[in-house]
């Protein structure tokens, strides 16, 4: 239950950053892109979690294709949308239940 608590919290914490840069710059998603790179070191961060994001996703894949476990192929789409703070959480909830 951990695990899904710290998915859920992996979702809205970051969200209310996104949600409060988009009111005051408005919903552009390419300034948005701009802004994460306003920097070197906001640029190695970004770069930092999109290397996380591609290796969780890598690792799902492999072990969803040994265990047979496909509802943990939901924390792909939950990492890319929503980030790495939530999808690997909700990949580790999924990934402790017993498999059947």
């Amino acid at each position: 239950m951990i695990y899904l608590a710290l998915a859920i919290w992996g979702a809205i914490h970051p969200m209310y950053y996104f949600v409060s840069w988009f009111n005051e710059h408005g919903y552009d998603i390419m300034a948005m892109v701009d802004a994460w790179h306003v920097n070197a070191a906001a640029s190695g961060l970004v770069w930092d979690l999109t290397i996380a994001a591609v290796t969780l996703t890598v690792f799902i894949i492999a072990e969803v294709a040994v265990r047979r476990n496909w509802i943990g192929l939901i924390a792909i789409p939950a990492t890319f949308c929503i980030g790495v703070s939530c999808g690997l959480p909700l990949y580790l909830f999924l990934r402790s239940r017993p498999v059947t």
